[in-house]
């Protein structure tokens, strides 16, 4: 896998991640890599500092990190992470997770076959067309949420 920092023909500037340079060359010519801001496909790749760790130090004698050295979890950079992240976690405290059930789960509850109630889960494109086309009110997480086992 290859990191390119890319910038649009209007300038906005993200990151995208490919399988190798001839991944990005090919779809870069197919007009398949776009702007995430504008949506633009005339992309290019743009000037990127590589990501290289400093040299290790004496090999340490055990392989198990102290808990106090092991470093904190990100905290949210700023107000909107910040809610987003109290988003998802209100929402994975006090609904059910149905997992890829979810266009199935989301029609009973619709037609009243099913207990009303919050539910989260994943559903294609296509499932989450249909529930919208039928009136079942959903909608897209903007985040990833946590897979449950059980």
């Amino acid at each position: 896998m290859i990191r390119y920092a890319l910038q649009c023909a209007e300038g906005h500037r993200f990151e995208s991640w490919f399988r190798n340079a001839a991944a990005y060359d090919a779809l870069a010519a197919a007009g398949h890599v776009a702007c995430p801001e504008c949506g633009g496909t005339r992309v290019s790749k743009s000037l990127m500092t590589p990501d290289v760790r400093p040299a290790r130090a004496a090999a340490p004698e055990s392989r198990e990190t102290p808990e106090s050295s092991r470093p904190a979890p990100l905290a949210p950079s700023g107000p909107e992470e910040a809610a987003l992240s109290a988003f998802k976690a209100r929402l994975e405290a006090e609904a059910d997770y149905v997992g890829a059930r979810f266009a199935r789960e989301a029609r009973a509850i619709h037609e009243g076959d099913a207990p009303a109630r919050p539910i989260y889960g994943e559903a294609s494109r296509e499932e989450a067309v249909a529930l919208i086309e039928d009136g079942v009110p959903v909608a897209p997480l903007p985040f990833l949420p946590t897979r449950k086992t059980n």
